[in-house]
């Protein structure tokens, strides 16, 4: 009895490799973008999905520049409601400060809260959270990387 072979047809996942990785720099204008908007659509650069050749374990996201961070956008009553909690590991030591006061105060570090919330934990999230670099006002430092405008409002 003969047996019929046929070929097996193997298809095998793409992986990407740290070293093959080209990264682009994004600028993208935080005004009047509402907060959770901006955050899950820069984390989601950051990490690579949007690459054809994103893999969960590897960083193959891009690095975002924010400007304009002071005019970001909380929609309802989030600017005196939502809150940050903190604590100093001392009895009596929790600290809480307000969406409203971060966005006054340091518009920087809400929106790098905000991103870095939504990114994986460990170090391979610290590692994507590096490659976010958030400013006041329209000047960055990294215009010699040519950064691409990014339009998130077409984005979403």
């Amino acid at each position: 009895m003969q047996k019929n072979w046929r070929k097996l047809i193997v298809r095998t996942t793409y992986i990407a490799k740290p070293g093959e990785v080209e990264r682009k720099w994004y600028v993208v204008d935080a005004t009047d973008i509402s907060l959770g908007r901006l955050s899950s659509t820069v984390a989601s650069i950051l990490r690579g999905k949007n690459k054809p050749t994103f893999t969960p374990h590897v960083d193959t996201g891009d690095n975002v520049i924010i400007i304009n961070a002071e005019k970001v956008a909380l929609t309802g009553r989030k600017a005196d409601n939502k809150m940050y909690y903190r604590h100093s590991n001392h009895p009596g030591g929790l600290k809480q400060r307000s969406a409203g006061d971060y966005r006054a105060k340091d518009p920087e570090k809400l929106i790098a809260l905000s991103v870095k919330g939504m990114l994986p934990k460990g170090t391979l999230g610290r590692q994507m959270a590096k490659k976010l670099h958030v400013y006041r006002g329209e000047d960055h430092k990294h215009a010699a990387q040519q950064p691409e405008v990014l339009d998130i409002n077409n984005l979403i």
